[in-house]
């Protein structure tokens, strides 16, 4: 089978999406497939794309290391001559369009936000993932929310904010301020007072137009995968430092990363029904992760869901995969085959 796998892009996570793309695609190879790992933003220059295929490993993007902190996105987009006008790089879609499906290893915006995928439907290629309606609603924060509290889905309460709005709330400190359609915690930060408050609202404003400011929960934190419409194994993430953040999350030996987590059956019955209830309210398909914190009393809160969670050696799903005795390799498989089974 021809399979792109699609990375990188322009978004504060094009590192760790160029990593899941490498494990992906070098997993998806020792499952005998032909397989190009292409970057979404660089796209590949060649003179003819017949041959891609039987050329991946020598055209595949190379990965080398993800760094501890968000890329510099500006020096990326100096790599294209037009500037990046364009989103989708030299040859993308063409490439694309050759392949039997596209393996979507984007994280963040432009990847998350459905506009890929929209594109993708435009174009008739078979992609890996949610489709773009659920794919933006599960990127914006707010609106996701608003959905949560829809179908009654215990979420921190919370406000959003636009740019250049006056705020008008007196908050309830501590609090959490995050900006709307960011991912891997960058522009997230913890508010304790009120010139923490103010100081986290313009850099939080810095990526982005609009921010959500919600209750500060302080308790354990749990993720939950669901694939093909069941729930896998509950994780417990014990970040050594004050959050699960960006260098949390992929830096060896910064967290303790426990599945199952140790929970009573109730409790875990109850946060994978949380998991399996975001999923549906969202209209997800395919696979997705949902981030949960429990407080000190036991009650639950769905924090968000991630259409397309990472696949870094280090993440949270192929974790939780291996704990029912799925391999890496099975279940990079396992959601190809579910993309070729959507109609």
């Amino acid at each position: 089978m021809n399979i792109v796998v699609l990375a990188g892009g322009t978004s504060t996570e094009r590192d760790v999406s160029l990593v899941s793309g490498d494990k992906i695609y070098n997993a998806l190879k020792s499952a005998g497939h032909k397989v190009l790992l292409l970057d979404v933003f660089l796209g590949l220059k060649v003179d003819s794309i017949e041959d891609v295929f039987e050329r991946g490993e020598e055209l595949s993007v190379n990965v080398e290391h993800i760094g501890e902190e968000s890329p510099d996105l500006d020096a990326v987009k100096a790599l294209r001559e037009d500037g990046g006008k364009v989103f989708f790089g030299p040859n993308v879609l063409d490439i694309c369009k050759k392949a039997d499906v596209v393996f979507m290893a984007l994280h963040g915006e432009n990847g998350e936000n459905g506009k890929v995928q929209a594109a993708f439907d435009l174009h008739g290629i078979r992609y890996t993932g949610t489709d773009y309606v659920s794919s933006a609603l599960a990127m914006d924060k707010a609106l996701a929310k608003d959905i949560f509290r829809l179908y009654g889905i215990p979420t921190p309460e919370g406000y959003s904010l636009l740019k250049g709005e006056k705020d008008t709330h007196t908050p309830k400190l501590p609090v959490v301020v995050k900006v709307t359609d960011g991912g891997s915690s960058v522009g997230v930060y913890i508010a304790r007072t009120t010139e923490d408050y103010e100081k986290a609202k313009e850099a939080a404003f810095s990526y982005g137009h609009e921010i959500i400011v919600e209750q500060y929960i302080r308790g354990r934190e749990f993720s939950v995968g669901v694939l093909d419409g069941k729930a896998l194994p509950v994780i417990e993430i014990a970040p050594k430092g004050e959050f699960y953040d960006y260098k949390t999350k992929y830096q060896e030996g910064s967290a303790i990363e426990t599945c199952p987590a140790h929970l009573s059956k109730e409790e875990s019955d109850k946060m994978q029904k949380i998991a399996l209830d975001v999923f549906k309210a969202l209209r997800l398909s395919q696979y997705a992760r949902m981030d949960i914190i429990m407080n000190e009393a036991g009650e639950m809160y769905c924090l968000e869901a991630n259409t397309l969670p990472g696949m870094t050696p280090m993440s949270l799903v192929p974790q939780e995969a291996a704990a029912i005795g799925m391999s890496y390799v099975d279940l990079c498989e396992k959601i190809v085959s579910m993309a070729l089974d959507k109609e």
